[in-house]
């Protein structure tokens, strides 16, 4: 099984004040996700909007972005990497964005509301 996470989805399903600190939210995501796949024994994707500068790393979560930033870029990385995802595994996409969600079940992808995993996230 593959979670692969819209991460800004996530990170501005909930107005905690992530946008003074856009790097640190995406770091304490990361941190709960490389938790999440310890826990679950799943493999974690996890896509930002664009590459992050600083680089960040992980061992056991995949740290992929768009290559060109912009509205929904996440989305369109998402969407094309998701054949192949669904070519090895199961895959959850974990997103709110209406057009993700029907664009990722058409091509086969179950979907988990974003404020519904970042909740599991947070509370175990």
């Amino acid at each position: 099984m593959r979670r692969v996470v819209d991460a800004m989805n996530v990170i501005g399903c909930r107005p905690d004040g992530w946008w003074r600190d856009r790097r640190g939210a995406t770091e304490r995501l990361l941190d709960q996700l490389e938790h999440w796949a310890r826990e679950s024994g799943e493999e974690v994707s996890v896509i930002l909007e664009g590459p992050p500068s600083p680089p960040l790393h992980s061992e056991v979560v995949e740290i992929g972005w768009a290559p060109e930033q912009g509205p929904n870029s996440a989305d369109g990385e998402i969407v094309r990497r998701l054949e192949g995802w669904l070519a090895e595994d199961e895959v959850t996409v974990v997103t709110s964005d209406r057009d993700l969600v029907q664009r990722a079940t058409s091509l086969g992808a179950a979907v988990e509301p974003a404020a519904a995993f970042r909740s599991r996230l947070e509370h175990g």
